[in-house]
C-alpha cells in the first residue's frame, strides 16, 4: 500500500533522523541544517509532534543553525510509555540534549513545551543559553498560597484519577478515518489553521493502516501528564530564570491554548526578559506566522 502524501508551501522534511534511548524509552529525533552548525533545540507542545516544525525549522536552519527536535514519549514516532509525566518528558529532553552537544544551547519551545523548558532551565541552567517561549506561559489566575497538606491531597486525588484513566485506556485503539477525516477532526482543535496544512500534518503525524489513517499519539495520553500541576507554578519558575528570555503571545483564544494575557505574564517575566504580543494570531503562532516568528528568533539569537 502506497501512503497518501501531501505537500505544503515552505514545509521541508528533516535532513536527518535518529533515535535516542532515554532510560529504555526510544525517542525519535529530527534535525535540519548542517551537522557542524551551532545547535538550537525546538520543543513541541502537548498532543503535537516534532514535524509541526516542518515550516519554521528550515527557515532557522538556512541561517546557519542545526535545528534539533524530538517527539515526546507517546507522541509521533517515539515509544509509548507505561506512564507519562512532566519529569519523564524533562529526562527525555536531557537525554536528547546530551546526545547532541555538551554546550549550552538556545531553545525554542511551544505551548506545553515552553512550560517544560522553563522547568528544565530552572533545574539545569547550564543546558540552556537562551529561551524563546511561544505561547507556553500559562498564568491565568492569581498566585495561591497552597499549604503542604493541600498539595498532598491534590497529588493523591490526581494520581488516583490518572491511574484509573490509564487502566480504562490501556487497550484503547484510535478510530481510523481517511486522511481528510483526520484533518477535519484536528480542525476542531486548530480552527485557525488551513485545511491544506492540517492534511499535510496528517501525512507526517499519523500512520496509514489497512483500515485507514490513525494519529500516532498514544490513545491513553491525557494533557497534563501524571500528578498535580498548576499554571501558577510555571509563572513562578519563569520569574526565576537566569537566561535571556523572549516570550511570544497570541491574542486569539483556541481550544489547545492557555488563554493567558499579557497582563497575566508581564509581572512574572524574568529580569531582562521581553514579551512580544502578536495581535490577531492564535496559539500556533509559528504556523500562522512562520516568517515573522523566524525573524524574531534570529534577531533574538544575534
Amino acid at each position: 500500500m502506497t501512503p497518501e502524501t501531501r505537500t505544503f508551501p515552505g514545509a521541508r522534511p528533516p535532513d536527518r533522523f535518529r533515535r535516542v534511548d532515554a532510560d529504555g524509552v526510544g525517542i525519535a529525533v529530527y534535525e535540519w541544517g548542517d551537522s557542524e552548525d551551532p545547535v538550537i533545540f525546538f520543543v513541541h507542545g502537548g498532543s503535537d509532534f516534532a514535524r509541526t516544525f516542518d515550516v519554521l525549522a528550515p527557515r532557522i536552519a538556512q541561517e546557519g543553525w542545526r535545528v534539533v527536535t524530538w517527539d515526546h514519549r507517546g507522541h509521533g514516532d517515539s515509544d509509548y510509555a507505561a506512564l507519562y509525566s512532566w519529569d519523564g518528558d524533562i529526562r527525555d529532553a536531557l537525554a536528547v540534549m546530551s546526545s547532541t552537544t555538551s554546550e549550552p544551547s538556545p531553545v525554542v519551545a511551544h505551548s506545553k513545551g515552553g512550560a517544560l523548558m522553563m522547568q528544565l532551565t530552572e533545574a539545569s541552567p547550564y543546558r540552556i543559553s537562551r529561551m524563546v517561549n511561544i505561547d507556553g506561559m500559562p498564568s491565568k489566575r492569581r498566585m495561591p498560597d497552597v499549604p503542604d497538606h493541600d498539595q498532598s491531597r491534590l497529588m493523591a486525588t490526581e494520581i488516583g484519577a490518572w491511574l484509573d484513566y490509564r487502566h480504562e485506556a490501556n487497550s484503547s485503539i484510535r478510530k481510523p478515518g481517511t486522511l481528510v477525516d483526520l484533518a477535519q477532526r484536528r480542525a476542531k482543535m486548530n480552527p485557525r489553521l488551513s485545511i491544506e496544512w492540517l492534511e499535510y500534518l496528517v501525512t507526517v503525524g499519523a500512520r496509514q493502516d489497512s483500515d485507514g489513517w490513525r494519529w500516532k499519539l498514544d490513545p491513553s495520553m491525557r494533557f497534563g501528564g501524571f500528578g498535580p500541576w498548576r499554571p501558577e507554578w510555571s509563572a513562578l519558575r519563569m520569574a526565576s530564570l537566569s537566561v535571556p528570555f523572549l516570550g511570544l503571545l497570541g491574542t486569539v483564544d483556541e481550544p489547545m491554548g492557555w488563554g493567558a494575557r499579557a497582563r497575566d505574564i508581564t509581572p512574572w517575566l524574568p529580569a531582562g526578559g521581553r514579551l512580544e504580543v502578536l495581535e490577531d494570531v492564535g496559539h500556533f503562532i509559528h504556523i500562522e506566522e512562520p516568517d515573522r516568528v523566524a525573524q524574531m528568533i534570529l534577531e533574538f539569537l544575534s
